[in-house]
């Protein structure tokens, strides 16, 4: 599936919802002592959606995965100020909900990483790059695929003795 806009990607979404959650909980008491750690933690948070719209908006592949890891490590530092947190006995009545926020961040974490990965392998260098023969080639090179890729199935129904089985 493509999305037009960054705020229609799921890890986007996932993202945006973390931020809120945190702002929410940073509201407690707890945040209110002297330090740094309830807008540390809200600017991280926040950043993790942050990325990802920045490197959507940029149209290459390449800042778009410079963007993902750094929102990957916005929500690495999330977690570890949620867990620095949950260490304090006056934090016990938020442990609830820091373990969920800890667990959405994972997962935003989980998406990001699953979705550069597959950038990495994409030999398309981003919107700023499309043009008509750029696209041409990749529709003929997917196309090529697609045919060398059911070719093979038809010649292992018909020569089977000639493709050894795939160990399971």
């Amino acid at each position: 599936m493509k999305y037009e806009r960054f705020e229609d990607l799921p890890v986007w979404q996932a993202a945006i919802e973390l931020a809120v959650r945190v702002y929410i909980l940073t509201k407690d008491k707890f945040f209110n002592q002297p330090g740094d750690l309830r807008d540390q933690l809200r600017r991280a948070s926040l950043s993790v959606s942050n990325n990802i719209a920045e490197g959507y908006e940029r149209g290459t592949t390449a800042e778009l995965l410079a963007f993902l890891y750094i929102s990957r490590g916005s929500a690495g530092e999330a977690r570890s100020m949620l867990l620095f947190t949950e260490r304090f006995p006056e934090a016990a009545h938020l442990k609830s909900e820091i373990s969920n926020l800890k667990t959405l961040a994972e997962s935003c974490s989980r998406q990001i990483r699953g979705w550069a990965d597959n950038l990495q392998n994409s030999d398309i260098k981003g919107q700023r790059h499309l043009n008509d023969r750029v696209r041409i080639v990749y529709q003929g090179n997917k196309n090529r695929e697609a045919f060398e890729k059911r070719l093979e199935e038809t010649m292992r129904k018909a020569r089977p003795q000639d493709y050894p089985k795939e160990e399971e």
